[in-house]
């Protein structure tokens, strides 16, 4: 069976057999889900932080921030690892060291806020080892409409493990009323997930899936690669869009279940929150919404996208800009309508969620057919860089600055408006990252065909 398997794999001009291929996606969909999982298990339980520690909504956003920051100055190191050395063992070092700081951090006490910071920090490393690197092993993988639907079912787990983090977290603080505890669940399954890493992932040829080997497409230096990707006029413009997506998806990551319990206590649906335990239903339906609306928003992307590219060319652009777009007004409603009508609102956060989740996999569907095969885990950790620093490393903490600038007094009324008003600029990005997706989809053709094109000339 073993000489079947190794024969299989030699015949497949990555070098991994089909199966085995199958295999290594859902190993590498069950680290996305668990990343993603771990990153918004703070935000469920956001308001027993706050209470805990006695800090401010700027402080709370820096939570986010910190993270984002560590996690986008790494990324463009593992980029540059990821494209010239073993990607599966910088993934298992990487995801090592991410379970035993997320470990640490559920372990500070009262007084030391600045702990937790840093140690939140530091769990960008591992996830910066791994997001730059696993989309790259799939494309490696697979061309064409597999590489998509691949590519849709890795993403799947953003929108997934991010709902999986608000609910494990706030069930968790039910439970033992306690929420270090909600922090403790994800590094006992990363230690699966360096198992699974070392077991079943194979490192693929790269580029030999497209039928141009490794070989004919020699590596460039650094500074060529990153002016070759700064003339690639989609890849800048859909980095742009996707930078939206990450302001608008970070800013309610963080600040959607507070807002929401806020809102409660001010049309006094719900009693204020004055002690460590909060009611953190509003995390638990926030993280089913997130779950189902993450799931139709990247297949119906997908689906979409697939069955334009058959009349137009320029589909996944337009369909990343029809997302954006159609998102805008929803999520203003939802945070209008939070005075009046609670159910309202998470019926407008249903809809906005949805079409916001339409670009995640259509966003990196892009940038791999637009970029050659050795710039890819560079064209990554360039794209994670330019998305969150202007995009979720700063919108979370930006949202708690204003919401703290706005409030007038510490009433219950005063708490909740100052958040509500600060919310409203994510619409107005929305709107932004909508025309940068139009923008994209004037260079698309004209860019992919020259990726496809390419080879090394040394031009």
């Amino acid at each position: 069976a073993e000489d079947g398997v190794g024969a299989a794999e030699g015949e497949c001009p990555s070098g991994v057999s089909p199966r085995r291929a199958g295999f290594i996606v859902a190993v590498l969909c069950y680290i996305n889900l668990l990343n993603y999982m771990d990153r918004f298990t703070v935000a469920g339980v956001l308001p027993d932080i706050e209470q805990f520690f006695g800090i401010a909504d700027g402080q709370s956003g820096l939570l986010q921030t910190v993270f984002i920051c560590s996690y986008m100055f790494l990324a463009p190191i593992f980029g540059y690892l990821g494209d010239r050395y073993n990607r599966k063992f910088i993934m298992c070092g990487g995801i090592t060291f991410w379970t035993l700081v997320t470990l640490a951090s559920s372990y500070t006490p009262k007084d030391y806020f600045w702990a937790l910071l840093l140690t939140r920090g530091l769990v960008g490393v591992g996830e910066a080892s791994y997001s730059t690197i696993a989309p790259t092993i799939i494309a490696d993988l697979f061309v064409n409409e597999k590489r998509t639907k691949m590519l849709s079912i890795f993403y799947f787990a953003i929108p997934v493990g991010s709902g999986l983090g608000y609910i494990v977290g706030s069930k968790v603080d039910d439970l033992e009323q306690d929420w270090h505890w909600a922090l403790r669940v994800t590094p006992a399954l990363g230690l699966v997930a360096v198992l699974l890493l070392l077991i079943v992932v194979k490192e693929p040829k790269r580029g030999a899936v497209e039928a141009r080997p490794e070989h004919s497409l020699q590596r460039t230096s650094w500074l060529v690669d990153i002016k070759a990707l700064g003339k690639n006029r989609s890849f800048i413009l859909s980095t742009l869009g996707f930078t939206a997506v990450a302001f608008v998806t970070g800013s309610l990551a963080l600040w959607a279940p507070t807002f929401l319990l806020r809102a409660a206590v001010f049309t006094r649906e719900k009693a204020p929150c004055v002690s460590e335990n909060c009611d953190n239903s509003d995390s638990l339906y926030f993280g089913v919404i997130t779950c189902v609306t993450g799931f139709l928003g990247v297949a119906s992307g997908v689906a979409l996208s697939g069955w334009l590219r058959k009349r137009n060319p320029r589909a996944d652009p337009l369909v990343c800009a029809a997302g954006l777009l159609l998102a805008a007004p929803f999520l203003f409603l939802s945070i209008i309508c939070a005075q009046g009508s609670i159910i309202a609102t998470y019926v407008f956060i249903f809809f906005g969620e949805t079409f916001l989740s339409m670009n995640w996999a259509i966003v990196a569907d892009i940038l791999l057919y637009v970029v050659v095969p050795t710039r890819r885990s560079t064209a990554e950790a360039f794209q994670i860089v330019l998305s969150h620093l202007f995009g979720d490393a700063g919108s979370p903490y930006l949202i708690g600055v204003v919401s703290d600038a706005l409030r007038r007094s510490e009433s219950y009324l005063w708490q909740f408006r100052s958040l509500q008003i600060s919310l409203l600029l994510c619409c107005f990005v929305a709107v932004l990252g909508g025309a940068s997706f139009l923008a994209t989809a004037l260079f698309i053709e004209q860019d992919r065909d020259l990726a496809e094109q390419y080879t090394h000339s040394g031009e």
